[in-house]
């Protein structure tokens, strides 16, 4: 077998190399399961300006935004500004097969969409809460909590999908029918507070890690233009973990270890679970959103408690 072949007028080099340490995979393996679920996983990244996870041999993985000089004029890019570097970054669009076996061949291994559109910053298309658990804890603890979360949902109406991160924890996802970006970060951390609530010695909404107290984290920071990795995207994990969607009573009983570059596109056959088990958009309930305006965001509410701690070590 050939080290090199083209495939879709993409050329696929070194295909026998190493994929990364503790992958147990090969460059071959990635290409050959990305191009298998090429028609589930390039739905979620269309039209959305990608971020993807890349390792080389010989050096740490990187997150890698903007497309490099030698990307070919096939592949769409959108300019989007960039406050933080103050400057325009061209980002991919990976719209068709032809441009995620490019990726694939640049050991593009981890797949990160925002929960935007290029064309509808302001609307989220999907709510996320993202369930980590506390160090050293189980996956079984983070399934304990999504049924927290799922309880939360249908307490107030909603419905949504969940899959394995690919790495410890679990992703929520309920898909949405257009409100402005604010009133869904709102409604998030409203949904994480009332999941908190149903059981406070379970899991908890502190984004100061120590102030976790060994629970499991409902992240509900993952709004507005924030990426989160796609259901069906290898992680730079061992063992070359993949996000997998699941049904919420298939929680039980697995581990994200469970599917990998190797043995997920078989277990899937060809179905397309992350599809089949989305539900249709739905309206954020108004009460929802109000709760959420009056909960601070966590990311300033922790920089602000930060820099308090600091100026009580510095008085003691």
């Amino acid at each position: 077998m050939s080290a090199e072949e083209e495939r879709d007028g993409v050329r696929l080099t070194n295909l026998d190399q190493p994929l990364f340490d503790g992958a147990d995979a090969t460059k071959r393996d990635l290409v050959d399961y990305l191009d298998a679920v090429s028609g589930r996983i390039v739905p979620q990244l269309a039209g959305r300006p990608l971020s993807v996870k890349r390792v080389r041999p010989g050096q740490e993985p990187f997150m890698q935004k903007n497309t490099p000089k030698y990307t070919p004029s096939w592949v769409r890019t959108v300019s989007v500004w960039a406050e933080t570097s103050q400057r325009e970054v061209s980002y991919a669009l990976c719209d068709d097969r032809r441009t995620l076996l490019w990726f694939a061949n640049q050991r593009a291994v981890e797949y990160h969409p925002p929960l935007v559109r290029a064309d509808a910053w302001d609307r989220p298309t999907h709510l996320v809460i993202d369930l980590d658990p506390p160090e050293g804890g189980g996956f079984g603890a983070v399934v304990q909590a999504a049924h927290l979360v799922r309880r939360a949902m249908d307490d107030c109406g909603l419905q949504g999908a969940v899959k394995t991160s690919g790495a410890k924890g679990v992703h929520v996802f309920v898909p949405l029918d257009g409100q402005p970006a604010d009133d869904v970060a709102a409604a998030t951390r409203a949904l994480a507070a009332r999941a908190e609530r149903l059981d406070p010695a379970l899991a908890t909404t502190a984004f100061i890690r120590e102030d976790r107290a060994g629970k499991v984290f409902l992240d509900s920071t993952r709004a507005g233009g924030a990426t989160v990795v796609a259901a069906y995207s290898p992680r730079i994990r061992p063992g070359a973990t993949v996000s997998f969607p699941l049904p919420w009573d298939g929680l039980d009983g697995v581990t994200p270890g469970d599917f990998t570059v190797r043995n997920a596109a078989g277990l899937l056959g060809d179905r397309d679970p992350w599809g089949e088990l989305m539900p249709s958009p739905q309206r954020l309930p108004d009460d929802l959103v109000a709760e959420g305006h009056t909960i601070p965001i966590a990311r300033v509410q922790a920089m602000h408690e930060g820099k308090r701690r600091a100026r009580a070590r510095r008085n003691t």
